[in-house]
């Protein structure tokens, strides 16, 4: 009935690029991608993670018609970190059909198991550095930047073909305007703001290389121990770093420094989804760029870009003793609003983190969205 086949050839990744745009047709809430930003993260040429990770990306037709894709990716760096054998899948998209899903995740889990593989994880697109989780609520919103949408089917599809849940992956709502904080959390802050223990300053653009390095730094140090975390090397994030930089707004990339050491960051991002959602082809000329940095540099911009994305905030081990989290939330709810974002999507936060999911309660964030990763034995 179907004819699945590996992408190969120029007319392959053009169907499977365009997939999406027949599967959202009706989707008021979905935001189309940059066709360039998918076709830089899959050309394993340009992206350094395929450096150290390898991938099966397959496509499948139905009278002629592109109708499901699914990429297999195989992460060296990932499995040597967790001591695992994991394939993991990515950049699922479907027709609502069971037979056709089963089809292609035999075919991807077939070739990961070909390779030694003894577990299948996913979605991830293609890390847990990149986009990942499959929607399983708040289909009514829009997604925020670098988050994933889908139809809500994908669940049965997922769960039909015998895949768990592994880990859920929360998102919060920060309303400037309705935000609290405890008298005891903000004795904190100005007890440590009054002592200059802890300072803050925004990232320097002229020295942007040297802050991604620090920043990295920080990074690997801080999510050292968490669920599903894999460092990256120096070209990896910096390649990321240089893809955001477009759209950053340095005055909400915060580093926390304790005596004027760097010991902590946050990375919010304005949530250009809101105009990437205007741009219906997904093609940035030739007015797709224009309208990009109309609404990021021009006139009313923050009538159109009124929301961001809390995207990261790490702090080093060594200091996790002066409380910097709440600290930088707090900075962030004095610098974002300002700036015109009313609202912060705090995502994603571990289900199972505790510390910061009390914090993000406490301060009257809003539960928004769950995102899904599942797994299965391949033994």
């Amino acid at each position: 009935m179907y004819q699945l086949k590996r992408v190969e050839t120029k007319k392959d990744w053009a169907d499977f690029i365009e997939l999406p745009w027949t599967i959202y047709a009706n989707s008021p809430n979905w935001v189309p991608p940059l066709r360039i930003a998918v076709k830089d993260l899959l050309d394993v040429n340009k992206n350094p993670f395929f450096k150290h990770a390898y991938m099966y990306p397959i496509i499948a037709h139905k009278d002629g018609k592109c109708v499901g894709r699914l990429v297999g990716i195989i992460d060296d760096n990932g499995n040597r970190y967790h001591e695992e054998s994991a394939a993991s899948f990515g950049f699922f998209e479907c027709i609502n059909d069971k037979k056709l899903a089963q089809q292609m995740f035999d075919e991807v889990a077939k070739w990961g198991k070909s390779r030694g593989m003894t577990l299948f994880r996913g979605p991830l697109n293609p890390s847990t550095n990149h986009e990942c989780g499959l929607l399983i609520e708040g289909f009514e919103q829009d997604p925020s930047v670098m988050m994933t949408y889908n139809p809500p089917y994908y669940a049965d599809l997922i769960e039909a073909y015998g895949l768990k849940k592994a880990k859920d992956l929360l998102a919060y709502d920060i309303d400037g305007r309705k935000v609290k904080f405890s008298e005891r959390m903000m004795a904190q802050v100005e007890k440590l703001k009054q002592g200059g223990v802890v300072t803050f300053r925004t990232l320097d653009p002229k020295n942007f290389d040297k802050e991604v390095e620090m920043i990295l730094d920080i990074y690997n140090d801080a999510w050292e121990k968490n669920w599903g975390f894999v460092p990256m090397d120096a070209e990896e994030f910096k390649h990321m770093a240089k893809d955001m930089k477009m759209i950053m707004d340095p005055e909400l990339v915060l580093i926390a420094e304790v005596r004027g050491v760097p010991a902590g960051f946050s990375l919010t991002l304005p949530d250009v989804n809101q105009v990437f959602k205007k741009i219906k082809d997904g093609k940035l000329l030739p007015t797709g760029l224009f309208k990009l940095l109309w609404n990021l540099k021009g006139p009313g911009k923050r009538s159109t870009i009124n929301r961001c994305r809390i995207l990261t905030l790490g702090i080093k081990k060594q200091y996790r003793e002066f409380s910097i989290g709440p600290l930088l939330y707090a900075e962030y709810l004095k610098r974002g609003p300002a700036a015109g974002y009313s609202v912060g999507e705090a995502s994603w936060i571990l289900e199972d983190n505790r510390p910061m999911n009390r914090a993000l309660e406490h301060m009257c964030g809003e539960r928004t969205k769950v995102y899904r990763i599942y797994e299965q034995s391949l033994n």
